[in-house]
C-alpha cells in the first residue's frame, strides 16, 4: 500500500493516559497559558498550538484510524508555498495520461507493436491466471482510480519515487483535511496562519465525539482538496452504483479502521454526498472482508488488496469473474502492471523515448523526467563487450559492489507483485550500507530477477524543513528538524478519454531529519497540507 515511504510506527502506545474531553464547538479548555514558541519568523502562542493538538486529538474516532498505530500531532497543516501547490494540482493529469500510456505500451508488447522485452518484465513472476485476467478484453482499457505517488521535498525540487494504485491513507487524509480545516476556520485557539515550517504532535486515544467535527465548522481555509475533497473524490470513483463495497484483505488490516471511519460517515449522510446516488437514494458503503462475494449487479467493489496476495483473499477470482462479465463495478482492475515500480525504468529507457513523446506528448515527458529519478531494471542479462549501462557507465550489475560510498547514492527495491514491495521491506540505500552489505544487496537483487524483478534508482537526499509537535505528556510544543514526504491523492472519475484526475488532498509525513528513507517510525507526524498565504 504504502510503499517505500510508508509510516510504519510499530507497537507504539501513548504514554499519555489523560482522558479526553468530549469535542464542543468552541474546542476543549487548553488549560494554562503557556509561553510563546517562535516559528518560522511568526510567534505563535504554545496556548493556541496546545489547543489545536488537544482538539485534533479529542476528535480522533473511538476505533482509530490504522490499526494499533500512533502518530505525532500537529498544531497546524502543514503549508506548501503556492508554486508546489500549483504543481500538484496539475500533476494528476500527467500521472493518469502516463498510467493510459503504461497500459498502451504492454498491449503493444504482447501484440508485437512494441519490444516484446516489455511484457517478458511486467509478466516476469506472476502467475499465468493473473496475465489472463490482466490482457482479458473487458479490462481492456480499465486504469486504476486512485493514483498516489509518493514524492520528497529535495533542494533540487520535488522528485517522485513510486507510484501506489492501492494506496492506504484514504481515510485518514480525509480525517484530517476537515479536522484541521474546522479548528482553523474556526481559529481555535488563535492560530492564525500556519506557518510554513510548522507541523507536528502525539496522539493519544480517540475518545469523545470520535471524529465528528461538525460540517459548518469545515470550512475551507487553503487546506488542499479542501475539507471534502478526499471524501467526494473518493466517491465519484464508484460512478452511479447503489452499493460500493470496500474489500481490504487481512495484509491490508491496517488500514481497515480508516476505511470504517470514511464509510461510517458516508453511511451518517452529514457530507451530503451526490456523486454516489442512484435513483434518488445514497450509495451504501461497507468495508468487506477478503472472503466476501455476495454483490448484485449493479454494484462497485474497490480492492484494498494487492494482486500478489490472491491465495489469501477468497473472494477474488469470484469478484474478477464478476467484473469481467461487466457486473460490477471493480477499481483497481486486475492489472499488476500498475503495482511495478519499474514502469519508472521503462519511462527512462531510450528505446522507448519515441514511445513516449508521441503518447505523452514533449511537454508531459519533459515534466516527468525533471521529476522521475533516473531508474534501471536489474536484469542480469550480460552486455556485450563495448556495452555499457546508461548513467552509471558499468559493463556488468556487479561492478556496483566495487563503487564507493559516495557513488552509492542508489536504492534497491523489489519492483512489486510481492509482499517485499510495500513498507520499505526491501529497499536498501547503498550509502547507509557497509560495502559487504551493499553488495550481498546487489546479489539478491541480480538472484530474484527470474521472480522478483529489483529496481536500482538514483537517491535524491530529501531537504530538511522546520517542524513541531506537540508532546501531550510534557505539555508543550516541541521543534524537530525534519525530512517530508507528500502524498497527493488524485481520484480519476469518468470513462474513457473524458475521464480527469481530481486532486482529493495532500497527506505530510515528516520524519526527524537524521533518518535518510522516510519510511515512519513513532516519532512520525503526519497532517495535511495547505497553500501558504504568502
Amino acid at each position: 500500500m504504502n510503499l517505500e515511504t510508508r509510516v510504519d510506527m510499530g507497537e507504539i502506545r501513548s504514554k499519555n493516559h489523560v482522558e479526553a474531553q468530549a469535542v464542543r464547538a468552541d474546542f476543549p479548555d487548553p488549560g494554562p497559558q503557556r509561553n510563546e514558541v517562535t516559528t518560522g519568523g511568526e510567534a505563535m502562542s504554545a496556548l493556541s498550538a496546545e489547543r489545536t493538538a488537544r482538539a485534533v486529538r479529542a476528535a480522533l474516532p473511538p476505533g482509530g484510524l490504522f490499526a494499533g498505530l500512533r502518530w505525532r500531532i500537529a498544531p497546524a497543516s502543514f503549508p506548501l508555498d503556492r508554486a508546489l501547490a500549483a504543481d500538484l494540482e496539475r500533476l494528476g493529469r500527467v500521472l493518469l495520461q502516463f498510467n493510459r500510456a503504461v497500459n498502451l505500451l504492454y498491449r503493444q508488447s504482447v501484440a508485437g507493436k512494441q519490444p516484446a522485452w516489455v511484457a517478458e518484465w511486467l509478466d516476469r513472476g506472476k502467475p499465468s491466471e493473473l496475465i489472463a485476467w490482466q490482457r482479458h478484453p473487458s479490462f481492456k482499457n480499465d486504469l486504476p482510480r486512485v493514483i498516489r505517488p509518493d514524492i520528497l521535498l529535495t533542494d533540487e525540487g520535488f522528485v517522485i519515487t513510486e507510484l501506489d494504485s492501492v494506496p492506504g491513507g484514504i481515510g485518514l487524509t480525509a480525517w484530517l483535511n476537515r479536522t484541521y480545516a474546522a479548528l482553523e476556520s474556526a481559529g481555535a485557539g488563535g492560530c492564525g496562519r500556519p506557518d510554513l515550517d510548522a507541523a507536528g504532535g502525539a496522539p493519544a486515544e480517540g475518545r469523545g465525539r470520535g471524529g465528528r467535527i461538525s460540517s459548518e465548522l469545515a470550512r475551507s481555509v487553503g487546506i488542499l482538496g479542501g475539507p471534502r475533497g478526499m471524501v467526494d473524490g473518493f466517491t465519484s470513483i464508484f460512478g452511479d452504483a447503489p452499493r460500493v463495497h470496500i474489500v481490504v484483505s487481512q495484509e491490508a488490516a491496517t488500514y481497515r479502521p480508516e476505511m470504517e471511519w470514511l464509510t461510517g460517515e458516508l453511511e451518517s449522510g452529514e457530507w451530503g454526498v451526490k456523486s454516489g446516488e442512484c435513483g434518488g437514494q445514497r450509495a451504501e458503503y461497507r468495508v468487506r472482508d477478503a472472503e466476501f462475494d455476495r454483490v448484485q449487479s449493479g454494484d462497485a467493489v474497490y480492492r484494498f488488496f494487492e494482486l500478489f496476495d490472491l491465495e489469501n483473499v477468497r473472494a477474488a477470482r469470484r469478484l474478477f469473474e464478476l467484473a469481467s462479465a461487466r457486473r460490477i463495478r471493480l477499481t483497481p482492475p486486475p492489472k499488476p502492471i500498475f503495482e511495478e515500480k519499474m514502469l519508472f525504468a521503462l519511462l527512462w529507457n531510450r528505446n522507448l523515448r519515441g514511445f513516449w513523446r508521441q503518447e505523452l506528448g514533449e511537454s508531459f515527458v519533459r515534466r516527468l523526467l525533471a521529476c522521475v529519478p533516473v531508474t534501471w531494471v536489474m536484469d542480469p542479462a550480460p552486455l556485450p563487450p563495448h556495452a555499457a549501462l546508461p548513467g552509471l557507465d558499468l559493463t556488468d550489475w556487479r561492478q556496483l559492489k566495487g563503487l564507493s560510498q559516495r557513488e552509492r547514492d542508489l536504492v534497491l527495491k523489489v519492483s512489486g507483485y510481492s509482499d517485499q514491495a510495500w513498507g520499505a521491506r526491501s529497499v536498501a540505500l547503498g550509502s547507509d550500507l557497509s560495502a559487504g552489505d551493499w553488495g550481498a544487496a546487489v546479489d539478491h537483487a541480480l538472484r530474484s530477477f527470474a521472480r522478483s524483478p529489483y529496481v536500482l534508482q538514483r537517491y535524491h537526499k530529501p531537504r530538511t524543513v522546520a517542524a513541531t509537535w506537540f508532546d501531550f505528556e510534557r505539555g508543550q510544543t516541541i521543534p524537530m528538524a525534519g525530512r517530508a514526504r507528500l502524498c497527493p491523492y488524485y481520484f480519476v472519475a469518468g470513462e474513457g478519454e473524458a475521464a480527469r484526475a481530481r486532486l482529493g488532498g495532500v497527506l505530510a509525513t515528516i520524519c526527524p531529519a537524521d533518518k535518510k528513507i522516510i519510511h515512519g517510525m513513532q516519532e512520525a507526524i503526519l497532517a495535511p497540507c495547505r497553500v501558504d498565504d504568502d
